[in-house]
């Protein structure tokens, strides 16, 4: 569960893995403050869905860095930092560009819409449990992922040239 929703987040098995432990981790060290106020696993997703957030925001962090220290190997020219390879194990490798394209496209949504659309559609939650994760309205819920539809939608268009 926990694997696969960071999965949907970063599309790289290696840094669903990375995400995976750092989850674990912080499950470990903070059950004793878990107060039965929502399931353990909407706590669990809780926690999947920030630390993939915030390992998704220092990546990006790390990029800018290092574009700015050096691009290239001063004795080989060769690029110092190239984009992370799309990397998800549950895509057939004929359907991998188009795969690659959507999840960018879903990755540019804001966060709300992005988590909100993730955990209805690609991990298949009700509308009721995705509201209690992010802990909003079924309402608030069914407005994000209607406007993920939406922007997706146009996104996928504009892709296209359409």
């Amino acid at each position: 569960m926990v694997y696969n929703l960071a999965l949907q987040y970063v599309q790289h098995s290696e840094d669903a893995q990375e995400i995976s432990q750092d989850v674990f981790v912080s499950i470990h060290q903070n059950l004793a403050s878990f107060e039965n106020r929502s399931k353990l696993s909407t706590w669990i997703y809780r926690i999947t869905i920030n630390k993939s957030l915030d390992f998704i925001k220092t990546k990006k962090r790390k990029k800018r860095f290092g574009f700015f220290t050096a691009l290239f190997h001063e004795e080989s020219g060769e690029i110092i930092h190239e984009a992370a390879s799309f990397d998800h194990p549950g895509i057939l490798m004929e359907h991998k560009e188009a795969f690659e394209t959507l999840f960018k496209l879903i990755n540019e949504l804001p966060v709300n819409q992005r988590t909100a659309l993730i955990l209805s559609k690609i991990e298949q939650k009700p509308q009721s449990e995705v509201a209690e994760i992010m802990n909003l309205s079924v309402k608030a819920v069914e407005s994000l992922i209607q406007r993920a539809k939406t922007n997706l939608t146009q996104k996928l268009k504009n892709n296209e040239g359409i």
